[in-house]
C-alpha cells in the first residue's frame, strides 16, 4: 500500500470524524480537505479546485435560483396551502401526502430538482402549521432518493447499470424494471419515515420564532376586533369622492387601508392614496371603532357585511403589516398621523400605535407622534419590503406571513410555466439537466420573477462549498488506487460465497462508498466487477447489477452522500449525526428488501 493511498484513507477518516465531532462547520471541513489535497500533491492544484467548476455544483446553484423564483412569486405558499387543506396541521398526515408526491416526481426528474422545488413548500407549510422543518425536510430528501430507484431515468446509477449491461452484450434494463423493487422500498420507507423517523429527528429546526404572525400583531395593538369589511352601495355619497374628500378619518376615525375592486386588492396594485377615487361596489377594508363604523355606514351609504376568515386568508397573501419605531431625529415626531401623510410618502396606512407598551385605542389619528412610539403600518407587501430603505423608521418586526407572501404574485403564472418547461426538458432529454436548469434560472430573472440581488441571496454558499470541496476527495481516491484496493478486498473475501451473500457484500460496499463519493462514480466502478463475478460463477448478471444500482441510491447516512441531503442540511438545522441516526436503519431496511425482492424479479 503506497503512502499516497495511506494519506487518502487517513484524510477520509479524519474528514468523517470531524463531521461526526460537529465542532467545526462542514463547509470549513470541506475547504480543509481541499487545502490538504493541494499541499500533499496527491492530485494537481487544478484538480483540487475542480469541484467548483463541476456541472453538479452549477446545477445546484441554478436550482437555488429557480426555487427562489417559485418562492418569491407565491407558488410555494399556494402549494403549501393546498397540502395544508388536504393534510391539515397533523405532521404524520402531511408526510403521508408529501412523501409519495416527492417520490413520484423524483422517479421522472432529478431528485435534486424535486427537493429544491419542495424545500420552500415545506418551509411554508411548517410556518403555517407551527411545525419544525427539521422533522419534515429529511424525510423529504430521503423520499426523493427512494423515488429515484423506481425508473430507469430516476437517478444516474440506474442508467449506468443499464448501459454496463448493454456494453457487456446483454439486454439493458427496461424503463420500469426498477419499479417493483423501488416501489416496495417506498412502501416500507414511507411507514418508517412517517412513524419511526420523527422519533429520531431533532426538534430544533428553524421556525421563524422571531417573527410573530399577523394575528399576534393584531392582538398586540388591540385591533383584532376593529377590522371591518364595508361595501359601497350604488347610491352612496362616497361615490366619485377621493379618500381625502370623503373625510372618513376626520368624521368617523375610520382608516381605509385597502380597497377590493372587481376582485382585485388595490393595496397590492396601487396604494390607497388620498387621491384614490371611491367607486360604487368597492369593498373597503377599514380599521376603526364600532361606533364610528356604524355612524359611517348610516351617513354615507356604506354597508357592513363581515370579515370572514376566508377573506382574511386571501387578504394575507396580498396585504400585510410591519412594526416600526420612529428614529429620534425623524421629522414625523410631533406630527399627527394625518400630518405625517403616510399614504402619500410611504403608500402605507397607520392602523395602530403602541406608546409605553400600551395600544392607543381611541382617537390615535389626532395624537402627535412621540419618539419611541411603535407604529403598525399596513399595505401591500412590496411597500412593506421597501421600509428597509427608509430612514424615518427603525424596522422592528415583520410578520411570518411576509416570508410566504409575495409582492410579485402576478408573476406566478410565468414562474409556473418556467418550472414546467424545465421539468419537461429534463424528463424528455431534449437538453441536459444542467442546460434546462440554467435556462430556467435565467428565465426567472429575465421575466422579473426575481431580481439579481434575490438570485445572489438565494445561493446557499455553505452547501455549494461543501459539495465542491468533497468532490476532489473522490477524485483522489480513484486516482491513487485507494478505491480499487477496497474493491479487490471485497473480491478476495466474497469471491466463493453464495449469490445472496455476494449481493449483500456488493450492496454494503456500494452503499458505504456512496456515502462519501459520487454514487454515479461508485456505480461505474462496481458495475463491471459485479458482471465479472456473475459471469465467473455462471449466473445471470441482472440481479447483481440491480443490487448495485439500488444500493447506490441509498445515500441516507451522511449529509454529503447526496446533493439532496446537502440541500436540506441548513434549513433543517441538522448535524452530521442526525443523518446517521435516521439514515442507517433505512439503509439496512433497503438492503433487506432488495436482497429478498430482486431474486424474485431477476432470478440468479
Amino acid at each position: 500500500m503506497s503512502l499516497e493511498i495511506l494519506f487518502v484513507f487517513g484524510l477520509l477518516l479524519s474528514t468523517i470524524l470531524l463531521f461526526i465531532w460537529d465542532r467545526i462547520r462542514m463547509d470549513i471541513v470541506a475547504m480543509m480537505v481541499v487545502v490538504a489535497l493541494a499541499v500533499s500533491g496527491v492530485i494537481t492544484p487544478a484538480e483540487t479546485v475542480s469541484g467548483f467548476g463541476q456541472s453538479l455544483v452549477v446545477m445546484i446553484a441554478g436550482l437555488f435560483v429557480v426555487g427562489e423564483g417559485i418562492f418569491r412569486t407565491g407558488i410555494a405558499a399556494a402549494v403549501g396551502s393546498w397540502i395544508l387543506r388536504v393534510g391539515g396541521t397533523n405532521e404524520k398526515r402531511l408526510l403521508l401526502i408529501l412523501i409519495p408526491v416527492v417520490a413520484g416526481m423524483s422517479a421522472f426528474m432529478s431528485s435534486t430538482g424535486a427537493v429544491a422545488l419542495f424545500i420552500p413548500v415545506v418551509l411554508s407549510i411548517c410556518r403555517s402549521a407551527a411545525l419544525q422543518p427539521s422533522r419534515m425536510l429529511m424525510p423529504l430528501s430521503f423520499a426523493s432518493l427512494i423515488g429515484g430507484m423506481m425508473t430507469l431515468i430516476g437517478t444516474p446509477p440506474n442508467i449506468v447499470a443499464s448501459t454496463q449491461l448493454e456494453a457487456a452484450g446483454l439486454a439493458p434494463f427496461a424503463f420500469f424494471d426498477f419499479t417493483l423493487i423501488g416501489g416496495v422500498i417506498l412502501l416500507f420507507g414511507t411507514i418508517y419515515l412517517v412513524f419511526i423517523a420523527p422519533l429520531l429527528l431533532p426538534a430544533s429546526g428553524v421556525r421563524d420564532a422571531a417573527h410573530p404572525h399577523l394575528r399576534e400583531f393584531a392582538e398586540r395593538y388591540g385591533i383584532q376586533d376593529h377590522l371591518y369589511k364595508l361595501r359601497v352601495r350604488q347610491d352612496s355619497v362616497l361615490i366619485g369622492k377621493t379618500v381625502s374628500q370623503a373625510l372618513l378619518r376626520t368624521n368617523y376615525e375610520v382608516t381605509v387601508f385597502a380597497i377590493r375592486r372587481d376582485g382585485k386588492m388595490l393595496s397590492s396594485l396601487m396604494p390607497v392614496l388620498s387621491e384614490t377615487v371611491i367607486q360604487g361596489g368597492d369593498v373597503l377594508l377599514a380599521y376603526g371603532e364600532a361606533e364610528g363604523i356604524e355612524q359611517m355606514c348610516s351617513e354615507t351609504g356604506a354597508m357592513f357585511f363581515g370579515f370572514p376568515s376566508g377573506e382574511q386568508t386571501r387578504l394575507h397573501k396580498e396585504f400585510g403589516v410591519a412594526e416600526v419605531m420612529l428614529h429620534n431625529r425623524s421629522p414625523l415626531i410631533g406630527k399627527t398621523i394625518r400630518e405625517g401623510r403616510f399614504r402619500e410618502q410611504f403608500n402605507l396606512s397607520v392602523i395602530g400605535i403602541l406608546r409605553d407598551g400600551k395600544p392607543l385605542l381611541a382617537e390615535f389619528n389626532g395624537a402627535p407622534l412621540q419618539f419611541g412610539d411603535s407604529l403598525l403600518l399596513a399595505g401591500g407587501w412590496r411597500y412593506i419590503e421597501a421600509l428597509d430603505d427608509r430612514r424615518n423608521f427603525v424596522l422592528l418586526e415583520t410578520p411570518a406571513e411576509m416570508t410566504e407572501s409575495s409582492a410579485r404574485w402576478g408573476h406566478a403564472p410565468l414562474a409556473l410555466i418556467i418550472m414546467v418547461m424545465m421539468l419537461g426538458l429534463m424528463i424528455s432529454g431534449v437538453t441536459s439537466s444542467l442546460t434546462a436548469i440554467l435556462l430556467a434560472a435565467m428565465a426567472m430573472v429575465v421575466t422579473g420573477c426575481i431580481n439579481m440581488n434575490e438570485a445572489y441571496k438565494s445561493l446557499n454558499g455553505s452547501s455549494l462549498v461543501l459539495i465542491a470541496g468533497m468532490l476532489p476527495l473522490a477524485l483522489a481516491m480513484k486516482k491513487t488506487g485507494a478505491l480499487d484496493l477496497v474493491v479487490d478486498l471485497l473480491l478476495d473475501t466474497l469471491g466463493q460465497s453464495t449469490p445472496i451473500i455476494i449481493c449483500a457484500g456488493l450492496f454494503v460496499l456500494t452503499s458505504v462508498l456512496s456515502q462519501f463519493i459520487s454514487n454515479t462514480a461508485t456505480t461505474v466502478l462496481i458495475a463491471p466487477i459485479s458482471i465479472a463475478i456473475a459471469t465467473g460463477m455462471g449466473l445471470s448478471p441482472e440481479p447483481f447489477m440491480m443490487t448495485v444500482a439500488i444500493a447506490a441510491s441509498t445515500a441516507f447516512s451522511t449529509p454529503i452522500a447526496s446533493p439532496v441531503n446537502t440541500l436540506v442540511l441548513v434549513p433543517g438545522n441538522y448535524r452530521f449525526i442526525d443523518f446517521v441516526k435516521v439514515g442507517l436503519p433505512l439503509q439496512i431496511m433497503s438492503m433487506v428488501i432488495t436482497l429478498l425482492v430482486t431474486p424474485l424479479v431477476f432470478p440468479f
